[in-house]
């Protein structure tokens, strides 16, 4: 590594840049149980029992609004078939309610399989991180002070811009994470839909926006792996013939251009997910 301070400053930006992505990788492997030591995930579990008395009172109303609603007079209340479909639906509600964590937590581990198969179908991550080629640090050291001055510039201002995009980045991944706790904590309540026939679109749309929030890891684990596959092999082309300041230009505002696809790849996996598989 070199000790020129305009190359530090750059590998630092990258350094930043490479400590994320590995960090994502590690979120993308971690479930909600182990996550932060399991602390948050006790939590949500008491959250989660506590809204399953609400749920029961949800459950009860929907119920009553579902047999209002499908009946046409008061002699369909003496049919058995009628009172048959009713008492199934509510009956199958009422396990959904009370088994909410039970169902959360199997849908993530099917979706976490998928993630796991998709990670090991492609030999993992690649290894190799962003870095400041050689030939780039001898052209920045053999600059004068002079010189020095306008590619400090260009350095921290795409340093700056690469900082910002390594947290973007992170917090995405992070705000995935945090949804599912939101979803996992709050399912008894939209769970509860189900016990009547005009009010379980609301579960519906609830479950398949959870498996659409599990499904992200899947998006995210493709994207970073195409990234860091492509900056391994086809990283941008240095020429050294420019000069120091416009070859260095040249480099980050490439890099960066690479980065802002990844990035945007990562935000867009919900709208991505959904797309795919029509959720």
């Amino acid at each position: 590594m070199s000790d020129n301070w305009i190359v530090g400053n750059l590998q630092s930006a990258f350094n930043t840049w490479n400590d994320k992505l590995a960090e994502i990788w590690s979120l993308i492997t971690t479930t909600p149980q182990e996550f932060r030591g399991g602390g948050i995930w006790t939590a949500i579990v008491g959250i989660n029992d506590g809204l399953k008395a609400v749920g029961y009172g949800l459950l009860v109303l929907f119920f009553a609004m579902g047999i209002f609603q499908t009946a046409a007079s008061f002699r369909d209340f003496q049919r058995p078939e009628f009172a048959l479909r009713h008492l199934i639906r509510f009956v199958g509600a009422k396990v959904a309610v009370g088994s909410a964590m039970e169902i959360m937590t199997a849908i993530f581990a099917v979706c976490g399989g998928i993630v796991q198969s998709v990670m090991g179908g492609v030999g993992g991550m690649a290894s190799a991180g962003v870095t400041v080629p050689q030939e780039m640090v001898d052209t920045i050291e053999a600059v004068g002070f002079i010189q020095s001055i306008p590619l400090w510039l260009v350095t921290f201002i795409g340093s700056l811009f690469i900082t910002i995009l390594s947290f973007i980045l992170i917090m995405t991944v992070y705000g995935r994470f945090f949804r599912l706790y939101f979803y996992t904590a709050l399912a008894p309540l939209p769970l509860a839909s189900f016990a009547s026939e005009g009010t379980s679109f609301a579960g519906k749309a609830f479950i398949k926006s959870y498996i659409g929030v599990c499904m992200e890891g899947v998006v995210i684990v493709l994207a970073c792996m195409i990234f860091s596959a492509f900056a391994s092999t086809s990283g941008p082309v240095l020429d050294t013939s420019l000069s120091a300041v416009t070859m260095s230009w040249q480099y980050v505002g490439e890099t960066i251009f690479n980065m802002l696809v990844l990035v945007g790849l990562v935000k867009g996996a919900e709208r991505i997910v959904r797309e795919m598989f029509g959720l």
